[in-house]
């Protein structure tokens, strides 16, 4: 679905979906290499008066924490955009009709499956919101840091309707650029120096 036929609504999601992988990303990232500079400047005499007095044992958690964030959030991105891996060398053998009868049906069961992880994980964090768990080392409330199954996985479950919307309509799928840059596809390769073949020698 091009960005410009897309409603409002649906372009700030997408912009928020990408903006908050993008900071748990380079924040993940960023905290990662603090903590290794400063375990190796703790390990060194010079260093370790200047760093002995900062406490970084929350770090390795909050990590995890933010990759969790990012993964579910990332899975929805990947619906979206057609980033997913999947095998659909059977289904390009069947007639355009059956095609697109499977190709539905796999999008539904996925909206299914995702709607369910949704609101068993819906559960389980309403569970936790009447209990005092903290995580261990930031003594965050749990049900914050499980919010992100809920949450990721209604997101996940709208875009695999708004895919198969959008495939229902147009018979569009989004499919993602494999191409590597600088490295030429075999097939192009080969299309080149058929061309080149059969150029008039001048």
């Amino acid at each position: 679905m091009a960005a410009a036929t897309k409603a409002l609504p649906l372009r700030i999601l997408d912009r928020l979906e990408e903006t908050l992988i993008a900071i748990l990303m380079a924040g993940a990232t960023l905290l990662i290499f603090v903590s290794v500079v400063h375990r190796f400047a703790a390990g060194t005499a010079l260093l370790y008066p200047l760093v002995s007095g900062i406490d970084l044992t929350w770090a390795q958690e909050l990590c995890i924490f933010m990759f969790i964030w990012m993964a579910k959030f990332g899975a929805a991105y990947g619906v979206r955009t057609g980033i997913h891996v999947g095998v659909d060398v059977v289904v390009r053998k069947l007639r355009p009709s059956r095609q697109r009868a499977v190709v539905l049906f796999g999008l539904l069961c996925g909206a299914g499956f995702t709607a369910a992880v949704g609101t068993m994980g819906a559960s389980f964090v309403w569970g936790l919101m009447g209990t005092d768990q903290t995580t261990p080392d930031l003594e965050w409330p749990s049900w914050v840091i499980y919010l992100c199954i809920p949450l990721g996985s209604y997101l996940m479950c709208f875009r695999f309707l708004q895919v198969a919307w959008t495939y229902g309509r147009g018979g569009e799928l989004p499919h993602h650029a494999h191409e590597v840059a600088g490295v030429t596809d075999e097939a192009e390769a080969l299309e080149a120096a058929n061309e080149a073949e059969r150029a008039p020698i001048r």
